[in-house]
């Protein structure tokens, strides 16, 4: 009989889409998350649920093939730091090192945040980063442990996913893509609202952001559960970055609406750290035999509506 996966965060956008398609290959599955939601994946043959604490005595990481750790507080405007590092950092190393000992293997969610501002590029072996925010330095802090860690699980995967979206994120809040956002905007009003540049060398919606569908991001986890002798941190994106623009305009594409486009200064708080650009290199992930395309975001965005169109 083979051993349960475990998925943290497994209530959360991307855990969530991970969980259920687990779920639906049979897979025996144990789901940890903080904030169980209603509509939350349930198979009882296969799934079982247990606290964020809970894991962390250890027997459950001991009995299990895999752990895959997508669990975080991903508010990247959190100005508590403390709490973000105790749910981010120090948990994430104290499941690592019960990995490492347990000799389970662990594939986990990092960040294309920990890039800042994009001027040191988005290269995935590159380890001189300045995050901007406290969320960002959490990921690359817990990175950094983990390639400099003397004792390693089995494999240690580390996922810096780009700007991900897709089916069950409306529970995020502001912290939903900015695809949702788009589709709620113009839904309701027929005017997709974006923030304008700031930057000189931007035109007003041509920042540009690698926006990549979770259901692709679900394909690269199950690659690396598949692949249990890859080990390494990779870049997690489409490898073409597009605008805001192109997003818009997909979106309104996908409604069948004639498009309309604002745009509204980006707040102040937010202009220090906003990046203009994002870019996925993944050359690693192609190295490693991830051989899968992407979507476009046409593609992405036309799938995507069509979900929203049928389940909101």
């Amino acid at each position: 009989m083979k051993k349960p996966i475990i998925v943290t965060g497994a209530c959360g956008f991307i855990g969530y889409n991970i969980a259920k398609f687990l779920s639906d290959a049979g897979h025996e599955l144990i789901l940890v998350d903080r904030n169980k939601r209603d509509d939350m994946v349930q198979t009882p043959h296969n799934a079982k649920y247990i606290d964020a604490e809970e894991l962390l005595s250890g027997e459950q990481v001991k009995n299990s093939s895999v752990v895959v750790h997508m669990g975080a507080s991903v508010n990247t405007g959190d100005t508590d730091r403390a709490a973000v590092m105790s749910n981010n950092f120090e948990y994430s190393k104290q499941l690592f090192d019960m990995c490492a000992s347990a000799g389970t293997r662990l594939i986990y969610a990092s960040s294309a945040a920990t890039y800042g501002d994009g001027s040191r590029g988005f290269d995935d072996t590159r380890r001189d980063l300045k995050p901007q925010n406290y969320y960002a330095e959490s990921k690359h802090l817990f990175d950094e442990y983990v390639r400099d860690a003397s004792k390693k699980p089995p494999q240690s995967v580390g996922l810096k996913f780009f700007n991900v979206y897709g089916p069950h994120e409306s529970h995020k809040g502001r912290m939903a893509s900015s695809v949702f956002f788009a589709y709620e905007q113009a839904k309701k009003s027929g005017v997709i609202t974006l923030f304008r540049s700031h930057n000189p060398h931007y035109e007003n919606g041509e920042q540009a952001r690698d926006f990549v569908y979770v259901a692709d991001v679900v394909s690269v986890v199950n690659f690396f559960i598949e692949h249990g002798n890859l080990s390494g941190i990779f870049n997690v994106g489409t490898g073409t970055a597009r605008t805001f623009k192109d997003l818009a305009l997909s979106v309104f594409s996908a409604l069948g609406k004639e498009p309309k486009i604002e745009f509204i200064d980006t707040p102040e708080q937010f202009r220090a750290q906003y990046q203009y650009f994002t870019q996925a290199n993944i050359e690693r992930l192609r190295d490693a035999g991830y051989s899968l395309p992407f979507r476009t975001i046409e593609d992405g965005v036309r799938e995507y509506v069509q979900y929203l169109e049928k389940n909101i």
